[in-house]
């Protein structure tokens, strides 16, 4: 049966929660499907033959992590990843950035690097730790060139400065050199120097 002009029926008109129902689904599927790759599926690096890339792991899953973040009655969020073979070893490692979960303001930030255990169902272990919290800095952006991690951070010059005026930009960038991570660091900006 047709609804008469002007009549509303109240199941046809569109709410927030119809919405966050529907946004809800579509990302469980996206989610869902990212997981699965075609039988014998290898990533490979621009340029490289198929006969010279290694096999790629799954990345490691942050989320069966703990890290090693005290944030009293609060939780640990993951608020970025990236993954890749960072070593050229053949197997992917995932870095994340992580901080205590806060309404407002920005926590001091974690830079860890995890790798799943071959042949292992184990929860991924923490590798390296690229930034600890105890830096007092906040990561503001993460990014992965080829093996090259990069992080853009701000933190603060003195106590004096107000919590919610960061006055000290930088980028850190680390890579894997000797069997370990090495950091490099571009000069520190203050607020007070671009003026």
């Amino acid at each position: 049966m047709q609804p008469l002009a002007g009549q509303d029926l109240l199941h046809t008109q569109p709410h927030p929660m119809h919405w966050l129902a529907t946004a809800t689904a579509v990302s469980a599927v996206i989610a869902v499907s990212s997981l699965f790759q075609p039988v014998g599926a290898t990533a490979t690096a621009a340029g490289n033959s198929p006969a010279k890339s290694a096999p790629v792991t799954a990345a490691p899953d942050p989320s069966r992590v703990a890290f090693p973040v005290n944030c009293g009655p609060n939780r640990v969020d993951v608020v970025e990843k990236v993954s890749g073979d960072l070593d050229g070893a053949g197997s992917t490692e995932t870095v994340v950035v992580v901080r205590c979960h806060s309404e407002a303001g920005t926590p001091p930030s974690g830079v860890y690097v995890l790798a799943q255990p071959s042949g292992s169902k184990a929860a991924p272990r923490i590798v390296a730790t690229l930034l600890a919290p105890a830096q007092r800095l906040s990561v503001q952006g993460l990014d992965l060139q080829g093996r090259v991690v990069s992080a853009t951070v701000q933190g603060y010059s003195s106590p004096d400065v107000p919590r919610y005026l960061p006055d000290v930009h930088r980028t850190l960038k680390w890579q894997w050199q000797g069997g370990k991570f090495v950091q490099r660091e571009l000069p520190a900006t203050t607020a007070t120097e671009g003026a």
